[in-house]
């Protein structure tokens, strides 16, 4: 057990409870499981619905309530919501086989854990809907998007990010709801852009087109404590990213500096990569398997622009980004060398 869990375990034991209760979907992947640690450091107590298939290695031996179920089984919800003041809402699927899983999970999933709180909960002070920036889309005019632009997202993914969104805010007059859009979220635990630390430490820079925005992992805890503490009116919606844009051959080169190496830059063309990704989808419906890099991801990866204004999240939410890029890289590639992923 880390220095940081134990000491988790001794300031929740310690300090006086909060009052407050939590409900966190997601809670054993890789945002929820730092919001739990954070909400147990600040005395709240937490419950967890998960599934027999469900992988609680960043969850063991924390004093939290799990309770069997998940936001597509109805009759698991009515007492799930019960008793909960806050309601953090990240469960959901970022890869699957089948088109309908995407919009069942994220979709019909958070409408349906709504209609839960609705009918079993009056007491509820806030629900925090953890979305994503493919919710909105890419820019389309070399802007950084705002909460007020359209939407037009381009993968499976962001259709069914968006779709929750949409069922949630149908019930904005009835539920005290706040949304969040993250921009591409890393950090320790992550293994999206622990893929791209794998290729750099080979020496290999993948560079593909366009600028992104990011957010660290902790700076997403904070803005979702700020969302629910926040006292504004119901269905607002923030985007969430530590303030700076990065090119792709940015951010490699900043892992690699981190890594004390000198990587080769290999541009990626677009072609290549729709290509890689249909053959991956391919052989996924073989497999059975999600595909590592799916068409979806491709057709997300090949815009020109995934930036992001937070200047709404700053003046409404009070959210003040404390990790850059270099920061946390360097944290999180300590992660993955202590746990001996790298």
């Amino acid at each position: 057990m880390t220095i940081v869990r134990k000491y988790i375990e001794f300031v929740t034991f310690k300090r006086a409870k909060s009052d407050l209760k939590a409900l966190v979907t997601g809670g054993t992947g890789f945002i929820g499981s730092h919001l739990v640690e954070a909400l147990l450091q600040r005395g709240v107590d937490v419950r967890c619905p998960v599934r027999k298939s469900s992988d609680l290695r960043w969850l063991k031996g924390l004093p939290i309530e799990f309770v069997r179920g998940d936001c597509n089984d109805q009759t698991s919800l009515g007492e799930m919501v019960k008793g909960i003041d806050w309601v953090f809402h990240l469960a959901g699927v970022t890869k699957a086989i089948r088109e309908e899983t995407y919009f069942k999970v994220n979709g019909l999933g958070t409408e349906n854990l709504i209609h839960a709180c609705l009918e079993n909960n009056p007491r509820l002070q806030k629900f925090v809907y953890v979305s994503s920036q493919a919710a909105a889309g890419p820019c389309r005019n070399g802007d950084r998007k705002e909460e007020s632009d359209s939407c037009e997202p381009v993968s499976l993914y962001g259709k069914s990010k968006r779709m929750g969104e949409e069922l949630a805010l149908a019930h904005a007059d009835g539920i005290p709801l706040v949304i969040l859009r993250p921009a591409g979220v890393y950090g320790p635990r992550d293994k999206d852009f622990y893929a791209l630390f794998k290729w750099v430490s080979r020496r290999i820079n993948p560079c593909f087109s366009g600028r992104v925005s990011l957010c660290y992992v902790q700076d997403v805890v904070q803005a979702l404590f700020l969302a629910a503490e926040s006292r504004m009116k119901s269905g607002e919606i923030f985007f969430l990213s530590d303030g700076t844009d990065y090119t792709m051959r940015e951010i490699g080169d900043t892992f690699a500096r981190t890594m004390g190496i000198t990587p080769l830059s290999i541009p990626i063309p677009n072609w290549l990569l729709l290509g890689v990704a249909s053959l991956s989808d391919y052989f996924s419906v073989l497999s059975r398997k999600p595909s590592l890099i799916s068409r979806g991801m491709a057709e997300q990866m090949v815009q020109k622009e995934w930036t992001c204004d937070i200047t709404k999240a700053k003046t409404m939410l009070g959210f003040q980004p404390q990790f850059q890029l270099s920061q946390g890289a360097r944290l999180t590639y300590e992660w993955y060398k202590n746990q001996e992923w790298l």
